[in-house]
């Protein structure tokens, strides 16, 4: 299990609750997100990393297996692959394999388009895998217009693939927009009839999600229909810890709530960039390579921007507040893909500051430089914000890493 990072001896004295060892950062994340390529079957349109076409550059075999290496040295619990499509990936399921042969376990993240029968039993067969199968409608209808026509019909032939060879436990990913909040209980439904869990996670304005952000993202109406779903749904449903936000709304909801970005959890890219989030991917939050800047324990280590953003911060202007608390301000990416400073309120505030926000002047929106594709890249303005993040305690555990549960 990891440990908090070295303090100076001159320093405050250690902490001693593990809320302020996460605020701190550890000296490796609890889990960390990879993705392995920028190639996929589809072109959803909110696509985070605004997949579709491989990039040249993309870590070989050896260098992945190196930084697995990295990773079972320095006890990092667990990995979410994702992409792109990991599963085009020739070497993916020898990864896998390397991986969990290392005491590392992997969740992946996929459409589904490789989960056949030979597949769903190879995974039912492992204790150390676990697999997200992503749907973003609870019907064809509202699920292929994000995702592309049969996308719907292949993920749910992977479920029942995957229950058909016993595969305990799957998981159903939904990234929640405004065509898909009535169908929550539907979700539930469709989890519950393949034997899997429900995850279901923010809409950011990432990616080529920052194109449909402004169509797709769910209106303040069902901001507060999803917060009380939550509320009465929320023990047997995994949120991914996204929705923090909604808790000014009244009792904190369960995880961390707490942006964990540089301190508990990172990105690695598939050229082995490393990101403070999987939501940021773009060169303000980039801490370095790790085949330029001497492997992911340095980079995660000694990176100066995974150091500020594990020193204490200003609240800013949210802390004059009173959901401040509750809610901590919000997410970092969508406040700054939307143009909005780090320590002002959240796009999505639910008690209406983000809309006066996004009323302001903003000047020209950042976007990722990351773009792959398949209709080209995309012209990238070089806007600047701000990076300062407020801090305070997480009032849980994350329900979806190894220390939830423990006091």
């Amino acid at each position: 299990m990891t440990s908090t990072l070295d303090r100076p001896a001159t320093g405050p004295a250690p902490v001693g609750r593990l809320v302020d060892q996460f605020e701190l950062g550890l000296d490796a994340p609890i889990c960390l997100t990879w993705e392995l390529t920028y190639a996929c079957n589809l072109s959803c349109v909110h696509c985070l990393s605004s997949s579709g076409r491989r990039d040249p550059n993309e870590l070989s075999t050896e260098q992945c297996k190196s930084i697995i290496d990295e990773l079972q040295r320095m006890q990092v619990f667990y990995v979410n692959i994702g992409g792109g499509e990991p599963t085009v990936r020739s070497d993916f399921w020898e990864l896998v394999d390397y991986a969990t042969d290392h005491q590392v376990g992997v969740k992946f993240s996929t459409n589904g388009v490789k989960i056949d029968k030979k597949v769903a039993e190879r995974l039912a067969s492992s204790d150390y895998v676990d697999v997200q199968i992503s749907l973003d409608g609870a019907t064809a209808e509202v699920n292929d217009a994000v995702r592309g026509p049969g996308s719907f019909a292949m993920a749910v032939r992977a479920l029942e693939n995957l229950k058909e060879a016993g595969f305990k436990d799957a998981k159903i990913s939904v990234v929640v927009t405004r065509h898909n909040v009535s169908q929550l209980d539907d979700f539930k439904a469709l989890a519950d009839r393949y034997d899997a869990t429900l995850r279901i996670t923010r809409l950011r304005p990432s990616g080529r999600g920052a194109d449909v952000w402004d169509e797709l993202h769910p209106t303040a109406g069902q901001q507060r229909e999803l917060y009380d779903w939550l509320v009465a749904n929320g023990e047997g449903v995994l949120t991914g810890d996204s929705f923090f936000h909604l808790s000014a709304y009244g009792d904190a909801l369960p995880g961390l709530n707490l942006c964990g970005a540089g301190r508990v959890v990172c990105l690695i890219d598939p050229v082995g960039d490393v990101y403070a989030c999987p939501f940021a991917i773009h060169e303000q939050f980039l801490a370095g390579n790790i085949v330029s800047d001497g492997g992911f324990q340095h980079v995660w280590q000694n990176s100066e921007l995974f150091a500020d953003l594990r020193s204490p911060q200003t609240g800013g202007a949210c802390t004059k507040c009173n959901h401040y608390d509750a809610c901590r301000g919000g997410c970092m990416a969508a406040k700054f893909f939307t143009g909005l400073p780090m320590d002002g309120p959240d796009p999505e505030c639910v008690i209406g500051n983000g809309e006066a926000a996004l009323a302001a002047d903003r000047g020209e929106l950042p976007k990722s430089h990351v773009d792959h594709s398949r209709t080209g890249q995309r012209k990238t303005p070089r806007a600047s914000v701000p990076l300062t993040l407020m801090m305070r305690p997480p009032a849980k555990i994350c329900d979806e890493n190894p220390l939830a549960g423990m006091e």
